[in-house]
This record gives C-alpha cells, sequence and structure tokens, in this order.
C-alpha cells in the first residue's frame, strides 16, 4: 500500500500544509484516516505550528470514502471496518481544535471528501472544482457530518437537493451558496490559503465551526415545511429506498436538537445503512459496472486500440439513428446510409430532432449541436465506405436481408474495417455465413434509444478477434456506453435471459390474472414499466420478429399466444399509434383501457390453459415470482453456457438494458437474496401444474441442492479460456 500516505509540511510562516495522497482520486482509506489523525495531533502538539491547510495530491482533493472498505463489510458483516471519522477525526481533532483549518480544494471533493472540507474553518477552491455528498447512490448518507453541515453553509433547501438527488455542483456555485469562501487560481491555491489560516490564527479573520452555525437553517416552522415537502419528493423518486427518508430524519434532528445530536444521530443510522440489502445491492452494481471492463485475452493480452474516427451506420430507422446520434456527439464522423432518398431524409430529421431534444434539456449547447452534425453525411450507396473504419448494420430482423447486406460491405470496406450488426436476436454465424471475414463480425447491440440508454452489448462468436472486440470496447467507452462482452447465441445475454420475462406475464393473463394487475406489481418491484406497457412502448413488430426465434432456439421452454396478433386485428399497435393495452394521449400519462377485456377473453378462450376452466388465484408475491424466477432460471443457462464472462455482467447488463432495479443489485444477486433452493422449489412446483416453461435448469438444481449461490461460475481454467468467451 505504498501509494497510500498523508504527508506534513510545515512552513516558516507556522502553517502545516497536511496533503492526503492515495491515486487516482485520494479516496479516503482506513490508513489515510489513520494517517489524518496522527497528522492533526502532531500539529496540534508542535509550538512551530499556527495554523493547518489540508489539501489533496495530484490536483484533486479527495473522492470521498474507499468504497472498497464497504464491500469487505458486506462480505463479512464486520462494521469495525469503519473508522470513527466523524466525531472523533473531524469534529474533535480538526473542527473544535485550538488551530485553525482551511481546506485547499482542487478538482474534486465529494463524499467524504467534502464532509472533511465542511470540518475546516474555511474552503478555498479553484473554479473548477467540483464539490457534492452522491452517498445516496450507494444505499448509505453522508456519514462524516455532511448532513449537519451542509444545510448550515448553504441553507436547507439546496443541501437536501444535493443529498436527495446526488448533484454535485460546482466551485463558483459553492461561493455563491455559501459553501466556498474564495475562488483561487490553481497555481496560487496553497499560497492564498495559507494566508487565510493564519488570518484565522490571528483573528483577523473570522474562525467559523460550521457545525454550530445556525443563521442559515430558518425558523423551525420553515425547516418542517421544507423537511414535509423533501419527504413526499423522496417517496415519489426512491419508492423502495430507505436511504433518502433517513437522511431526513439525520437533517432533521439536528435542526430540532442541535448539531452535535445531529451528527451522532447521523453516525448511528449510517452504520445500519452500510449492512442493508439496498447498500448492498447498490455497492455491487458499482463494482459489476467497473469489472466490464475486463475481459479474459482481450483485454489482458497487450493490445493496443486502433483509432474508429469514421463509421458507416446502415439504416436510419429508430435505431440506426439513435446510434448515429450517440457516435456524432461524441466526435465520430458518420456515414447514414438508406435505400431511398425519402428514407435518408427521415433519418437524418430524427438524428436532428434527437440532438435538439439534449438542446432543450440543456444538457447540448447548440454550438455543440452543429459540431456534432457537421460530423454527419447521407449517403444511397456504398462508394463512401472505403474510408471508414466501421460499419454498424441496423436493419430490420430479416435474416436474408442482413446476409446480403454483409456480403455487399465486404467488398466495398477496407480490410480492416469492423463489420458490426446490432441485431437484437439473430445468430452471429448466420449474419456472416456468406462472408469470408468472419473474424472482423461482430454484434454490437444497442438499446433502445440508443443515444440515451447506456448499455452495450458486445457479442463476439469463435471466429472474432481479440482486436476487434477491444476497439468496439473502446468505441463503446468513447460514446459513453458500459460495454459488456457476450458469447453468441440467440437472443445473446440481455435478451435471452429476459424472454421469458413477458412470456410468464402473458401466460399469467391466460391463466386467469388481469394485465394490469401483473403491470401494477412489476411497477411496484421497481421496473420502470411493466411488461405490457414495455410492449405498448417497444411496438408489436418486435414481438412478432422475435418470438419465432425464440421459438426454434428454445423449444419446450416458451410460450405464445394469439394475444398480441389479436390487438393487431383490433386497429391497436401499441404507443405508435395511441392505443395498445394501456391508451396514449399526449401530455398524460398512459391509461390502461378495460375495453381490452373482450381481446383478452377471446385470446384465453384460444389459449385454453385455464386449470378446470377456471382463474387461478395468486397473491402479488406470487405473480411476481412467476415472472422472474423464469428470468433467473434462463440467467442460469446463460451463465452455464459460458455465455457471459462473469455473473455480474448479467447485473449490470440486467439494470442498464432491462432497466432491473439498480438498489436490487442486478437479477442474478437479486436471485442469490432469494436462494437458489426456493426459486428452485416455486419453478419445479409450477412446472409440475402448467408445464415445461417452468422447469428449472440443471445450472439451478445443482445449486439448490448444493446450497450455491447462483453467482458462483465456478470457472475452471479450462472452461474459462473456451473462445465463446
Amino acid at each position: 500500500m505504498g501509494g497510500i500516505r498523508v504527508s506534513m509540511e510545515v512552513g516558516s510562516d507556522g502553517v502545516a500544509v497536511i496533503t492526503m495522497s492515495n491515486p487516482p482520486v485520494n479516496a479516503l482509506h482506513p490508513m489515510i484516516i489513520a494517517g489524518l489523525k496522527e497528522k492533526y495531533t502532531e500539529a496540534m502538539n508542535r509550538d512551530d505550528v499556527k495554523a493547518i491547510v489540508l489539501t489533496g495530491d495530484v490536483g484533486k482533493f479527495s473522492g470521498g470514502f474507499d468504497i472498497n472498505v464497504f464491500a469487505e463489510i458486506h462480505k463479512t458483516g464486520d462494521l469495525s471496518r469503519l473508522p470513527d471519522v466523524s466525531v472523533e477525526l473531524v469534529v474533535n481533532t480538526m473542527e473544535d481544535a485550538k488551530k485553525p483549518s482551511v481546506a485547499a480544494i482542487q478538482g474534486l471533493a465529494l463524499g467524504g471528501g467534502l464532509e472533511l472540507a465542511m470540518g475546516c474553518h474555511a474552503r478555498i477552491s479553484t473554479p473548477e472544482a467540483q464539490l457534492g455528498l452522491p452517498e445516496l447512490t450507494l444505499g448509505v448518507i453522508p456519514g462524516f457530518g455532511g448532513t449537519q453541515r451542509l444545510p448550515r453553509l448553504v441553507g436547507l433547501s439546496k443541501a437536501i437537493e444535493m443529498m436527495l438527488l446526488s448533484k454535485s455542483i460546482r466551485a463558483k456555485e459553492g461561493k455563491e451558496y455559501g459553501l466556498i469562501d474564495a475562488i483561487v487560481p490553481p497555481e496560487e491555491l496553497i499560497k492564498i490559503s495559507r494566508l487565510w489560516a493564519l488570518e484565522i490564527a490571528e483573528r483577523r479573520k473570522p474562525w467559523i465551526s460550521s457545525l454550530h452555525r445556525t443563521d442559515r437553517l430558518g425558523s423551525l416552522a420553515e425547516v418542517r415545511e421544507i423537511l414535509k415537502a423533501a419527504r413526499q419528493q423522496a417517496k415519489r423518486i426512491a419508492p423502495n429506498m430507505p436511504q433518502h427518508q433517513v437522511c431526513l430524519d439525520a437533517i432533521e434532528e439536528g435542526v430540532v436538537c442541535g448539531g452535535y445530536a445531529g451528527v451522532l444521530k447521523e453516525a448511528k443510522v449510517f452504520k445500519e445503512l452500510v449492512l442493508s440489502s439496498t447498500s448492498k445491492g447498490l455497492v455491487h452494481v458499482f463494482f459489476a459496472q467497473r469489472a466490464t471492463s475486463k475481459v479474459p485475452n482481450v483485454t489482458d493480452v497487450g493490445l493496443r486500440p486502433r483509432q474508429i474516427k469514421r463509421v458507416a451506420v446502415i439504416g436510419g430507422g429508430l435505431m440506426g439513428s439513435g446510434i448515429a446520434t450517440a457516435l456524432i456527439l461524441n466526435n465520430i464522423s458518420v456515414i447514414l446510409k438508406e435505400i431511398d432518398s425519402k428514407f435518408l431524409q427521415k433519418g437524418l430529421k430524427t438524428i436532428e430532432a434527437n440532438l435538439e431534444g439534449l438542446v432543450k434539456k440543456g444538457s447540448l449547447t447548440q454550438d455543440k449541436m452543429n459540431k456534432a452534425l457537421s460530423l454527419l453525411k447521407g449517403v444511397l450507396d456504398y462508394s463512401d465506405f472505403k474510408h471508414v473504419d466501421m460499419v454498424i448494420e441496423a436493419v430490420i430482423e430479416n435474416v436474408s436481408l442482413k446476409q446480403l447486406i454483409f456480403a455487399d460491405i465486404e467488398k466495398f470496406c477496407p480490410p480492416t474495417c469492423i463489420l458490426a450488426t446490432n441485431t437484437s436476436t439473430i445468430d452471429l454465424n448466420i449474419v456472416g455465413e456468406k462472408t469470408h471475414s468472419q473474424d472482423r463480425i461482430v454484434g454490437a447491440h444497442f438499446f433502445s434509444p440508443a443515444h440515451v440508454m447506456p448499455l452495450l452489448e458486445i457479442v463476439r462468436t469463435e471466429k472474432t478477434s481479440p482486436q476487434v472486440i477491444f476497439d468496439l470496447m473502446t468505441v463503446g467507452k468513447t460514446i459513453k456506453k458500459v460495454p459488456v462482452v457476450v458469447g453468441n447465441c440467440a437472443g445473446f445475454a440481455v435478451n435471452r435471459t429476459f424472454f421469458p420475462y413477458n412470456q410468464a406475464a402473458s401466460m399469467l393473463v391466460h391463466l386467469g390474472v388481469d394485465v394490469f394487475r401483473i403491470d401494477r406489481v412489476i411497477s411496484n418491484f421497481g421496473m420502470p414499466m411493466g411488461p405490457f406497457q414495455l410492449q405498448d412502448l417497444a411496438g408489436y413488430g418486435v414481438y412478432f420478429a422475435v418470438g419465432e426465434i425464440y421459438d426454434s432456439a428454445f423449444r419446450g421452454r416458451t410460450f405464445r399466444s394469439d394475444l398480441v396478433k389479436l390487438l393487431v386485428e383490433n386497429g391497436r399497435n401499441g404507443k405508435s399509434n395511441g392505443k395498445g393495452f394501456y391508451i396514449y394521449e399526449k401530455g398524460s400519462k398512459p391509461k390502461p383501457d378495460p375495453s381490452i377485456q373482450a381481446i383478452v377473453e377471446e385470446s384465453r378462450r384460444h389459449a385454453n390453459i385455464m386449470p378446470g376452466g377456471k382463474p387461478i388465484i395468486v397473491s402479488d408475491q406470487e405473480i411476481l415470482e412467476m415472472v422472474f424466477f423464469p428470468v433467473v432460471n434462463e440467467a442460469c443457462r446463460v451463465m452455464d453456457e459460458r455465455v457471459v464472462v462473469r455473473a455480474s455482467d448479467l447485473d449490470i447488463a440486467s439494470v442498464l438494458g432491462m432497466g432491473f432495479p439498480r438498489y436490487r443489485g442486478g437479477i442474478v444477486f437479486w436471485a442469490d437474496t432469494v436462494g437458489a433452493g426456493y426459486i428452485y422449489s416455486r419453478l419445479k412446483k409450477w412446472a409440475e401444474i402448467y408445464g415445461g416453461f417452468f422447469k428449472p435448469s440443471s445450472y439451478l438444481e445443482e445449486r439448490a441442492n448444493k446450497g450455491l449461490l447462483l453467482s458462483m461460475l465456478d470457472m475452471s481454467p479450462l472452461e474459462a479460456s473456451r473462445s465463446r468467451m
């Protein structure tokens, strides 16, 4: 741990500069905390030290508490790994000390880093520094006094906004709100901070302990009003998570009973939250996302990424235009190809509308929009393809059309050009069957809308070269996606894992359960919407296109009905024409349409699967299990076949690709909290009553019998080296 240290230099002016060093962001590892206590104690005991400046190494103050410590605690349950920072260090050693401290902030002061800075008696910052308390995104609350000091420095409303929404601000805004005392250029940061610290020591500047301030809090009546509104907002934005309400409890305690009482309350509930299932889930997802960048035999064999500067996108529909948008937003030139000028104009207009939407939201400037559009060119033939580094085919899910396109592009593109397809389900070996360039063929499966959704599923065949995979991973990161590398099979990892999701919901409807009740249960669990509203949104074309692919690939474990076909025959196409399972009117939320009942009844008659012809009686919990346990079962097959590198790749993919609730840790992590034994027993029982759709996989059965976690892939070196993964 040689890189982790706290150093102290005392100048002839009597100022001790204490520097935290733990690259890259000076995370507060327990060794840093111990080092701070030690250096502060030394400074207090030295007669030649009048004041202290606290800063961070390599142009960063501190990115906050070391999250690896949370992960260790989640494994062991041992809370003694959490050092006492809040009372022992921030209150007793820093804030109540007989010598003043000034925080010299550069780069970032986030989480525990900002909390240390708020324990100092003044904060000087460079203009670009990022300040915030994002702890709630990890299922905890600020635990080093942040719930008490931030409201006292910036006012209650702003503090609540920063904490509940994990919203960071720049130092310039921090100065306006009173969080920062002065803004200085980087080269003068330490010099001015030293002078400021001396002036406090000599009583020429105020010596302010932020915990004791009350001037920014407002009257008790105002506080209660603000907290009441914040609690309602928290219920709305985080219905299944405890940390938002707990954060507000800690703030309230401090306002009503005083700052120190608030600090004690905060420290107590912080420890409780660290062990909560929400924190375990969110911390798991945090690390799962980072793990995706490690792919055996790709990222560990010394490859260097090639420059991908020009990309051709074939097809300007919803997916093609979204992919093109993501590329030009990140400085990659795009040639958009369509079959005729009408479709081409429509595609180019969609891209422009995507960018305009971002400008309206304030996340893109007009200048940047113009710059992005200058990188876009529309074409109707392949003549411009001779200079591209990569092609992404994004046409409809039609095998012969895709084969024709791949045979064409192989002729027109340079021999090193990456040939990618955005197919969501079709086996890549079939797509590239008619080419001689199997090593350059790769899946680049984006999720809709492609310029918004963060997941990029990279699909490799047994022949795809590691260089091609590595290059596509690099492009993924450039365009701000999370690339997950998976093996080649029908549906790949995400859509294959989740194909039973809609089918199980459909089976429940045909067993007599109400459509809208199923959607309500699934939404309450934390999915962005239920399976039927999702079908409306995706459009029924997708349902028909992929249904047959799954039927032939997973024979004997699918469920098909006439329900969607009957909806279409009744003039319903989902959201695209304003009516599906729901009614869609501009400016209002989708409304359940009770008049579909007759269509549902007709489909039930066709399917005829109700036991004894009577609707089944199920609880909400059983609905949840009957929809999600078949998904877990398919995830087990995906892991067993080594379609993913590791179980956590399925977790992050389910969160980013399907909207599975992040705080539940992803599909496999959640299944392990439920237990393989329980999931197996329920599926086995349903398989006996309702048939092969619910039949437990051998992977699930084995782990249930041995009491093992589903996430333990137990990869032997032989299996790990299989070229598919």
